[in-house]
């Protein structure tokens, strides 16, 4: 699998405009083994995106472990936009530790590709989960999110 990591942040920048209103940055959209897809993208610290303690703001970090959930999905599932329209239907998030500073968000592709493509073409609307970890750019862990992703057929 080939990924243009910059055709899929400038994808998701234009279809999510309130990514581009957040600052949220793409670090890195990547293949994995076994026809996963990995999407690191990060969060700039910024009073506009902050909380009542300094840090960022819960929703913005919902949206920025949403946001790479979505870079995986266009990533691993761009090909088929011309049959399917990938929708979130469901997430939940594990706020852990307090975030200070710029985040960065890893998501994964919780499920082979292929099978889910496979899924879709035998008639059935498939749903994958995204596995995300924000963590500071040191590398603390400080959020677990998972994103369950659907391919609605057109």
């Amino acid at each position: 699998m080939t990924i243009d990591s910059r055709q899929v942040a400038a994808g998701m920048l234009e279809a999510v405009p309130f990514a581009r209103t957040l600052g949220i940055e793409f670090v890195e959209v990547a293949p994995e083994a076994e026809g996963g897809v990995r999407a690191v993208v990060r969060l700039p610290d910024s009073p506009a995106t902050h909380n009542h303690i300094g840090g960022p703001h819960a929703g913005a970090m919902f949206t920025l472990g949403e946001t790479a959930s979505g870079a995986v999905v266009l990533a691993a599932f761009g090909q088929l936009l011309d049959r399917a329209v990938p929708l979130a239907v469901r997430a939940e998030i594990a706020y852990r530790k307090l975030a200070m500073g710029p985040v960065l968000a890893t998501a994964r592709l919780g499920r082979p590709a292929a099978e889910v493509t496979e899924e879709l073409a035998a008639g059935r609307r498939p749903e994958f989960p995204v596995a995300v970890q924000i963590a500071t750019e040191d590398g603390k862990p400080t959020s677990e999110m998972t994103v369950i992703w659907t391919l609605r057929p057109n």
